[in-house]
């Protein structure tokens, strides 16, 4: 008989816990907010045209499809990233008495923040429908290999959360080193140009970037109707080899929690 190696059976087994977590974390973000899940769309779009006036006024980048649809759909996926980040790296240390006195499976707290941005991904892709039918461009069937670029972004953003909530937990500058990084990161990614026209060392170490696959395989198949490449396939398991890797040393580290709290 088949058995789920030992973290994924215990995750199994609490995932009503994360579930409610979730929920939790889902109503605490957007209390008392006017515009509610409106906040998981209004700065992409706001951004979006910031860059928009950038990119196509003061300069001009060629990117094969209408700018706004090009830089929405990379902020998208990216923010679902970054605000999955923002929000674990957080999680264990804003939760202190959970974490010290109740046992549970601890990476419930960044997975938590993980599936929260995951419903708000949700909420901003049909907004990015919104903007592709207005700038009529179509949708192919690529579109069916949307859930695996989806998934591939989760399983990397998760390993990623598991890494700063914990490393987070024992130097508590990473806090204040995330924000610089993921400002810098966004800019190193294919968000809201494509990096790969740029030349020399700096293009060559820019190619290194784990998000960029990962954006460009979300773009691949929603706006350039077609499947994702080999980048994204060797990105897809890199994803899961690290992840795999984050949540072994999550656990291997979980016993010393309590101490640093």
């Amino acid at each position: 008989m088949f058995k789920l190696p030992e973290p994924l059976a215990e995750q199994w087994s609490y995932r009503e816990l994360l579930m409610r977590m979730t929920s939790r974390d889902l109503m605490l973000r957007y209390k008392q907010t006017v515009m509610g899940f409106g906040w998981a769309v209004f700065m992409p779009l706001v951004n979006t045209a910031i860059f928009s006036v950038i990119f196509t006024r003061v300069t001009t980048v060629d990117v094969g499809v209408a700018y706004p649809v090009y830089a929405f759909s990379g902020l998208v996926i990216w923010n679902f990233f970054a605000s999955s980040l923002r929000f674990a790296v957080n999680s264990l240390t804003s939760n202190p008495s959970l974490v010290t006195k109740v046992y549970f499976p601890r990476e419930i707290f960044p997975f938590s923040a993980v599936l929260v941005s995951l419903v708000d991904l949700g909420v901003a892709l049909l907004v990015l429908f919104g903007v592709m039918a207005w700038y009529h461009v179509g949708i192919g069937w690529s579109i069916v290999a949307l859930p695996l670029v989806i998934l591939a972004a989760a399983m990397f953003t998760a390993a990623a959360a598991l890494v700063v909530s914990m490393a987070n937990l024992f130097y508590r500058d990473v806090k204040y080193l995330f924000e610089i990084v993921i400002a810098v990161w966004m800019f190193a990614t294919s968000v809201v140009y494509p990096v790969g026209r740029v030349g020399g060392r700096l293009g060559a170490v820019l190619t290194l970037n784990p998000m960029t696959p990962l954006v460009e395989a979300f773009r691949d198949v929603l706006i350039n109707q077609r499947f994702p490449g080999t980048e994204f396939m060797v990105m897809a398991t890199v994803s899961a080899i690290f992840l795999a890797g984050a949540w072994a040393a999550f656990h291997a580290a979980e016993f010393d929690f309590a101490e640093n709290l």
